[in-house]
């Protein structure tokens, strides 16, 4: 009676997300597959893995020394869809959800970079990628630093794309300013999920159109599939315990001062953080990071790899081959 009512209750709450959200409701994490990696023609594969207290969704293909490719918000792997299969050429290229968004596993916590960092690196660990290469966009840019702090023997180097770091100025400038109001607002308890549930598609366009020169960079069927990615309730929780962990992300990296000399690229759009970049190279400096390279993508906002694919790819494999 008991397992009978518990797999009904389930069957409402599944019913439930389809209703609230307007967008299919996701699968179970250990039979999801994207059928999205087909796209980036043969080779390409899409798996699961349990790792740390969770399961991780990711893309793979290609062969030769691994980079692992961490998105940001509102996205998932798919980010990368263009930018994979010129990598693919000459690596194995690794395209991750971050825990709790599209294929991967929600947990109630554990959302803090480090933790993430730690996700990461059991994959990395489980999938036999030797000392990987880490690009991370915007919040995966965050996890990507956090990696090379815990890690760094683990890694040959790391890339963030567009993103300032917690803790490390000028991050305080960043959160002051009125353009950047929803890093406050999606910290705030319970309430974004009320608001945003069943519009993720509205309110993710404000930031699409907010973040890109061309506007028609990332068009409807892209934008359709980041929604999904957000669609169930734990989702879209998942993405906002990823700014409730701002703080914590914020101590560990004013911690982090230690000497350092692995490869650190800080690459930013010209229309976006890339202005930011070298007065935080600066900074870093300070923070013990000795090998630290700034470069401006011209023409780009902050959403990189959607905008301006060709060039990301460009950065990447040359810095990735060193």
């Amino acid at each position: 009676m008991i397992s009978t009512r518990r797999a009904f209750t389930k069957a409402l709450v599944v019913a439930a997300a389809i209703i609230w959200t307007g967008l299919p409701a996701p699968l179970p994490a250990q039979q999801r597959s994207d059928p999205a990696a087909a796209e980036l023609g043969a080779g390409f594969s899409s798996a699961t893995a349990d790792v740390n207290g969770t399961t991780l969704h990711y893309v793979r293909g290609g062969t030769g020394p691994a980079i692992i490719l961490l998105h940001g918000f509102p996205q998932d792997w798919y980010e990368f869809h263009q930018v994979m299969p010129r990598l693919a050429k000459s690596f194995t290229v690794v395209a991750v959800d971050l825990r709790g968004i599209g294929g991967s596993r929600a947990t109630p916590g554990g959302y803090d970079a480090a933790n993430l960092a730690e996700d990461i690196r059991q994959l990395a660990r489980q999938l036999q990628l030797e000392r990987s290469y880490l690009v991370g966009h915007d919040m995966g840019g965050m996890v990507a630093y956090a990696f090379a702090r815990l890690y760094p023997d683990e890694a040959r180097g790391v890339m963030t794309l567009d993103v300032p770091l917690p803790g490390i100025e000028p991050w305080e400038a960043v959160k002051a300013d009125p353009l950047l109001w929803h890093i406050n607002f999606h910290q705030t308890p319970d309430l974004p999920e009320l608001l945003v549930a069943g519009r993720q598609a509205l309110y993710f366009r404000h930031f699409f159109d907010l973040g890109t020169v061309d506007k028609e960079a990332i068009g409807s069927e892209a934008a359709a599939h980041y929604a999904r990615a957000y669609a169930a309730p734990e989702q879209l929780r998942a993405a906002f315990e990823l700014y409730r962990a701002l703080p914590a992300n914020e101590e560990f990296n004013a911690a982090q001062r230690g000497a350092i000399d692995l490869p650190l690229v800080l690459a930013g759009g010209d229309q976006s953080f890339g202005p930011l970049l070298p007065g935080l190279a600066e900074t870093l400096h300070t923070f013990g990071w000795s090998n630290v390279s700034v470069e401006i993508v011209e023409n780009g906002g902050h959403y990189l790899p959607d905008e301006q694919p060709a060039a990301v790819a460009a950065l990447i494999e040359r810095y990735a081959a060193m």
